[in-house]
């Protein structure tokens, strides 16, 4: 079997997961008000305004794309073998990196977004990813899972379950240190080994960004909520918008 042929059988389970992720939040986003309502006699606003705006774009995009990419399977012939583990390529080195993902996406959606800082433990999760997988090296693999695994569980343990209270900020503390120590690690690593390439360097850049720019849109240009506003970062971020930088453009200051 060719390596497009693998990859294509692969593409096929890929596709079903997302659909059905996608559509599992895609129902629970239908339970948040999207359409103009009233509560307690008070406009609750259009749809322009509904929490529920965002979510039902990110996933419906995220299906849309699935959906596309499981039509590309079934032309090239991947659904063919996607039934057959020697066709998917199955080994205990695929079985550790799909693993490994698992926890790290499970820890950073039930234990780190409801409770941490967006901002930071979206940082954490996505060095965590490319890091780890990347160059597909087992001892990466398993580091950055643990990494994200334990400061999730210290997030659970200490404050289940008190998901949405803000303070104190212990586990944003932790989740900031650990990224911190994720990348220096990934870079000390990487001189040493001589693998200290392009990806490597913008990570910390990109981890950073990513939800940076995230958040920001969606508390400031759709005006919609955040996970946790009162995070370490986004809660000095938002403090600043409103006291120091909203007046001085609107020429009260």
């Amino acid at each position: 079997m060719n390596e497009k042929t693998l990859l294509r059988a692969r593409d096929f389970w890929t596709s079903i997961v997302l659909m059905v992720i996608s559509l599992f939040f895609l129902l629970k986003t239908a339970e948040i008000p999207f359409w103009a309502a009233q509560s307690a006699g008070v406009d609750a606003g259009g749809w322009y305004n509904s929490a529920a705006l965002v979510p039902y774009g990110i996933f419906i995009a995220i299906f849309v794309l699935a959906l596309c990419l499981l039509v590309v399977s079934i032309q090239d012939g991947g659904a063919k073998h996607a039934l057959s583990l020697v066709g998917l390529g199955y080994s205990n080195q695929e079985a550790l990196r799909l693993g490994c993902i698992s926890i790290i996406l499970f820890f950073y959606i039930f234990g780190l977004v409801p409770r941490v800082d967006f901002i930071l433990s979206s940082a954490l999760m996505i060095t965590a990813l490319i890091w780890g997988f990347h160059r597909g090296q087992r001892f990466c693999m398993v580091v950055s899972a643990c990494t994200v695994a334990v400061v999730s569980l210290y997030a659970m343990l200490a404050h289940f379950p008190r998901s949405q209270w803000a303070k104190p900020h212990d586990d944003d503390w932790l989740t900031l240190v650990a990224f911190i120590g994720l990348t220096f690690f990934m870079f000390v690593r990487g001189r040493k080994n001589g693998e200290l390439d392009r990806i490597a360097k913008i990570t910390p850049i990109i981890s950073i960004l990513v939800p940076l720019i995230l958040v920001l849109a969606m508390a400031f240009g759709f005006r919609q909520n955040v996970p946790n506003r009162t995070g370490l970062v986004f809660s000095k971020i938002e403090y600043h918008y409103y006291v120091s930088l909203r007046p001085l453009w609107q020429g009260k200051k």
